[in-house]
């Protein structure tokens, strides 16, 4: 077949598909009803903005079909242009390309009647073409949707994690965190460094696959050389904070104390902050480390919360049960941690040093046979008398 065949056959069926265009549009949204269930389900109106899609689509073909292959018009523009952006939060890339696939079958069924006699292979060789052409371009919509979302998502988390580290946690904050699907509760903080050479985008994508690993939900967020991980729903905060700090770069991470939800959760950034820059003067510490296993190292880096932590909860406490526990315990810690020692001096039996010291365990959760431990109620000691010192000196 000639060149002048081929144009006048495609003219021919041009007419015809121009003719019919009407009605496909109509036995298209029928075919639609009879064939997707997810289409049954949708509302009216998205319905009827997916009827117009599919008359665009067809519009788009007949008029694709008639081009000249160097002046075909683009796909996505010509068929996706008709629908609102709304739709594509409604409809699946997968639903999308059955909606195409159904379309083209109406087509393909009634091709012997549209097509000029002996230009059947022609409209269907570009109903081939036509359809490929309509897959890449909706793929080409639906990765920039996302690419679009995952840029605002991403705007949304940082300003959620800011909200968090200035202490601004209302309910706008809260509103972000919905946006993001956020409902998980209770919530930790975790501070770390950014890795080395590594684009804060980047750093952010680790974060998010290594909550997805340890299945739990997190708003990550990089400022300057920190990155701060909100973590919810984890039941166990130490095992969901181990693979999110295989994440981060060298130095320590410091888990912030678990509060009910994100209202909170700047207390526990705070204190994880905190545990971050005080880290430092203890150069052996785990990684991650709990930011109270940090309380002394935080006290005499000025940390008011650590400092009231440790008078409140480990000074006053054992000066409520009496100055020989005090007694005991200051004798203990001079003396080397020896029994024997501190009976000694204090004129009392080993066994008595021995049942005040676990009095002093109970009373504050912390041995004083343990060395980490006995350096904090030491520090603890100093803080409580520096607050009971006479006002006049």
């Amino acid at each position: 077949m000639d060149t002048t065949s081929e144009a006048a056959i495609r003219e021919k069926t041009t007419e015809r598909l121009e003719k019919a265009m009407g009605t496909f549009g109509t036995a298209a949204l029928a075919s639609m009803e009879e064939q997707l269930p997810w289409f049954r389900r949708m509302p009216a109106d998205q319905r009827s903005w997916i009827g117009l899609v599919a008359q665009a689509g067809i519009a788009a073909f007949v008029e694709w079909f008639k081009s000249a292959e160097e002046s075909r018009p683009a796909i996505a523009g010509e068929v996706f242009g008709t629908a609102p952006r709304e739709l594509l939060r409604s409809i699946k890339l997968k639903h999308t390309i059955d909606m195409v696939r159904v379309i083209i079958d109406v087509v393909e069924t009634r091709l012997d009647e549209l097509a000029a006699p002996g230009g059947e292979a022609q409209l269907r060789e570009a109903i081939l073409r036509y359809t490929r052409d309509v897959a890449f371009g909706a793929a080409q919509v639906y990765a920039q949707a996302a690419e679009t979302r995952a840029a605002w998502d991403a705007r949304l988390e940082a300003l959620v994690v800011n909200a968090v580290l200035r202490g601004e946690v209302d309910d706008g904050m809260h509103s972000w965190a919905a946006a993001l699907g956020w409902t998980s509760k209770p919530v930790v903080v975790i501070a770390g460094m950014t890795p080395e050479d590594e684009e804060p985008e980047v750093t952010i994508d680790q974060m998010q696959l290594a909550a997805r690993r340890a299945r739990v939900d997190v708003l990550a967020g990089v400022q300057g050389h920190r990155v701060i991980v909100i973590v919810g729903g984890a039941e166990d905060q130490l095992e969901a904070a181990r693979p999110i700090a295989a994440k981060l770069g060298p130095g320590p991470v410091v888990i912030g104390p678990p509060v009910d939800d994100l209202y909170d959760s700047t207390v526990s950034a705070q204190a994880a902050l905190a545990g971050l820059k005080a880290a430092a003067g203890w150069p052996d510490a785990p990684r991650p480390v709990l930011a109270s296993e940090l309380l002394p190292e935080r006290a005499l880096d000025g940390d008011a919360d650590a400092r009231r932590y440790l008078v409140d909860q480990v000074f006053e406490p054992m000066c409520a049960a009496g100055a020989p526990l005090l007694d005991t315990l200051t004798t203990y810690l001079e003396q080397g941690s020896s029994l024997e020692a501190t009976a000694r001096l204090l004129f009392v039996h080993p066994n008595t040093v021995r049942y005040r010291l676990r009095r002093v365990a109970e009373l504050t959760g912390l041995s004083p046979t343990d060395g980490r431990n006995a350096f904090t109620l030491r520090i603890a000691l100093v803080l409580g008398r520096f607050g009971a010192r006479p006002a006049r000196v």
